[in-house]
């Protein structure tokens, strides 16, 4: 692997030009070079956390930050722009909120961010790491909402065992088998799954065995561990007796081999624990992979008769601090874009690509989640210790109850009221301003308060919807004079009746191990709604999907199963844009099993060989 210059980068012939240096764009060059396809990625961001030192540089800026919010360790690149949290609000009725990077005419606020470095959205992930369930494929077929994806659960299943490996999953399989998720006999997980934390193993004393009934169904609540990109005890089982070897910090495999609980998994893992982009990348073919940082694709040139993509034009900056940019065309025989659902979507409507598709930009997706957080009763949780969630209750993510609302997964928080209230600085903010408190009596009452904080952070299914898209408009341009992403969105009836559902059953739970619930939905909150007459607030939870979807037909998607564009050729599209619904796991990997696919074709389409 190498950085280079755009001047080094045009003096090169190159099988494949791949925008985006994140997830999808890493695992689509590692698989590229080792068949010996050269590659060249081209990179909005810069490659400061590529080296120990850089990555260090962002764990600095972290500490130093005051408020944490996932792209706290990042500094703000204006050449490469990406959403904040500190940018959402309510949006004003009868105009867009402009403030942030994204262009937001609502009605309800997108509130989810990703961050534009080398690495991507990996460098601020939680690392959960679950499959999609065999309903999730098929709910048009079996509830009568949403649409069928044109794959099902069997057929990217040995795709999932790929990505468990690349991503270094830890779990146990025993405990991953339920609502029809199957393993092939004699599978094991690469690592070991992470101890529960203590709030887990409380909770599930108090929860396994509790009853919910819905649609004529009863449902038995159970605490389970979660899968996560994180490295554990490595399973002497897997690979056949062969084990696994996890990957620590690129730059410095010293450190970061086993987790350590820091519980600052998002924003950043401050040794490397935790899996990112750049241990993918740094896996690469080095003498096939070219990277070219601080170059902002802007257009796709295209062949008028043939529809082939006959080049990529990109901006090159000098700097963060500099948007000075100078302009070039790359050229490859083929073209995959890796970059994010609303930045691909972006860069296809730029181009005019995939034109008449009326499909391109819509059906975006993210897993709204509902907050519910309380004190335990009962004794301490200890929050604060370990990853920031090990376990959760995964019983209502499907059921006869999808036809007429969504399902959800309830994450068991180990932050305590971090998310919701800020917490502990608020708990301190309140005992010292507030309340005079110094000495061992501030110690006592923080000691006190937060060790019995507990938050659930529930993460709720949103079908494709036609009418949340991201569009342009030659009005709004960023540093460097490109579009910038407008979004319109809002929530569904269906999606609106899970939350009030996912909020029962948090009630219920709260109940049951005698929780003092402390939940507060109210209209400031920028993600507040009422449904049935009860207040509700939603936040992002981070998971951008749809925009150009998958489908068997170019009427109903943008791509084809192989993932390459109807339209063009030449073009392949990667990512969790092409997913065609979401269920309620975490997305990565699903997209990351969905990416090894569409390398595996495009290997296949360069060999002139049959795609599988």
């Amino acid at each position: 692997m190498r950085i280079v210059t755009v001047e080094e980068a045009l003096k090169q012939t190159y099988d494949v030009v791949i925008v985006g240096g994140g997830i999808s764009g890493s695992l689509v060059a590692k698989t590229l070079t080792h068949d010996k396809k050269r590659c060249l990625i081209v990179e909005a961001g810069t490659t400061t956390g590529m080296s120990y030192a850089g990555y260090l540089e962002f764990l600095k800026t972290y500490h130093k930050a005051l408020i944490k919010i996932p792209n706290a360790p990042y500094p703000v690149n204006e050449n490469a722009s990406e959403p904040l949290e500190t940018d959402v609000k309510r949006i004003p009725p009868g105009k867009p909120d402009e403030d942030g990077y994204f262009v937001q005419y609502g009605p309800l606020p997108f509130s989810s961010t990703y961050t534009r470095y080398l690495g991507g959205t990996t460098l601020h992930w939680l690392g959960t790491s679950l499959r999609m369930l065999p309903d999730d494929f098929s709910v048009y077929t079996r509830y009568g909402v949403g649409r069928d994806w044109p794959i099902c659960y069997e057929d990217l299943e040995p795709w999932y065992r790929k990505a468990e490996f690349e991503l270094g999953v830890s779990a146990e399989v025993e405990e991953q088998s339920y609502l029809g998720v199957e393993f092939p006999k004699g599978y094991v997980y690469p690592m070991h799954a992470l101890p529960r934390s203590w709030s887990d193993n409380q909770l599930a004393q108090a929860v396994d065995g509790l009853p919910i009934e819905d649609s004529g169904q009863t449902f038995k609540l159970k605490v389970r561990g979660t899968p996560a990109s994180r490295n554990s005890i490595p399973n002497d089982a897997y690979n056949h007796g062969q084990g696994y070897k996890p990957r620590g910090a690129v730059g410095n495999p010293a450190v970061g081999d086993r987790c350590m609980g820091n519980s600052s998994c998002v924003p950043i893992c401050p040794i490397q624990a935790k899996y990112n982009a750049f241990k993918t990348l740094n896996e690469a073919h080095p003498d096939y992979l070219d990277i070219l940082p601080q170059s902002v694709a802007s257009e796709l040139l295209i062949d008028p008769e043939s529809q082939e993509i006959t080049g990529i034009r990109f901006k090159h900056y000098l700097s963060k601090d500099n948007p000075q940019y100078t302009e070039h065309v790359v050229r490859a025989k083929r073209y995959v874009l890796a970059a994010h659902a609303v930045s691909n979507a972006l860069l296809l409507l730029a181009s005019k690509a995939c034109t008449g598709n009326d499909l391109v930009g819509r059906h975006l997706m993210d897993h709204p989640e509902l907050l519910a957080w309380g004190t335990a009763q009962d004794g301490p949780l200890w929050p604060m210790r370990g990853p920031l969630a090990t376990s959760g209750i995964e019983d209502m993510r499907t059921g006869l109850f999808r036809s007429k609302r969504a399902p959800f997964r309830m994450e068991m928080g180990n932050d305590g009221w971090l998310w919701p209230a800020n917490a502990p600085q608020s708990n301190v903010e309140i005992a010292v301003d507030t309340n005079g408190l110094i000495g061992k009596a501030l110690r006592q009452t923080l000691q006190d308060q937060v060790s019995r904080q507990f938050r659930f952070g529930i993460l709720v299914e949103q079908l494709p919807d036609y009418n949340n898209r991201v569009t342009i408009d030659p009005a709004f341009k960023d540093a460097l004079g490109n579009y910038r992403p407008i979004i319109h969105y809002d929530l569904s009836l269906y999606t609106q009746a899970g939350f009030l559902s996912a909020s029962e059953t948090a009630q219920a739970i709260f109940r049951k191990a005698n929780i003092q619930d402390a939940s507060q939905y109210t209209p400031n909150q920028s993600g507040f709604f009422t449904y049935n007459g009860v207040n509700l607030s939603f936040n992002g939870a981070g998971h951008f999907a749809g925009t150009h979807c998958m489908g068997s037909t170019p009427e109903k998607s943008v791509v084809n199963p192989q993932q390459r564009t109807w339209q063009h050729p030449n073009l392949y599209l990667v990512g969790c844009g092409n997913m065609v619904t979401m269920g309620t796991s975490n997305p990565t990997l699903t997209m990351s099993a969905l990416t090894l696919w569409a390398a595996h074709n495009i290997v296949n389409d360069l060999n002139g060989v049959g795609s599988a």
